[in-house]
């Protein structure tokens, strides 16, 4: 009867599996070097693409890989401005237009009032 009982474990408990009579994957590392001077290394597996950037685990930055080449600078957009999007609706010309509208109203004012 004792064999036959359910063996509990709690939640996130170890296996019970061993390790013995298994052959592990192939494997590569990528050796990193994070902003502190820290090395470390990270295993890939035998057919991944090492990347060029890794998280250093004691220091939380950015670690390059070694001998590796440099990180493409990613490409950014100009910002854009008002004045852009402005531009994208109207031509100068009809800016200029508006512009002398509005002259000519804040004008009239300024004469009714004085």
């Amino acid at each position: 009867m004792g064999e036959r009982t359910l063996r509990g474990s709690r939640l996130g408990a170890v296996s019970y599996e061993t390790d013995r009579n298994t052959e592990l994957a192939p494997r590569q590392e990528g050796s990193y070097r994070c902003p502190h001077g820290h090395d470390f290394t990270v295993p890939f597996a035998a057919d991944a693409e090492i990347p060029l950037m890794w998280e250093c685990q004691r220091h939380g930055d950015l670690g390059r890989l070694i001998d590796g080449a440099e990180p493409e600078a990613k490409k950014t957009k100009p910002a854009r401005t008002h004045w852009d999007m402005l531009l994208e609706r109207r031509s100068v010309a009809d800016l200029e237009e508006v512009l002398a509208e509005r002259l000519e109203v804040l004008r009239g004012r300024r004469s009714k009032s004085a």
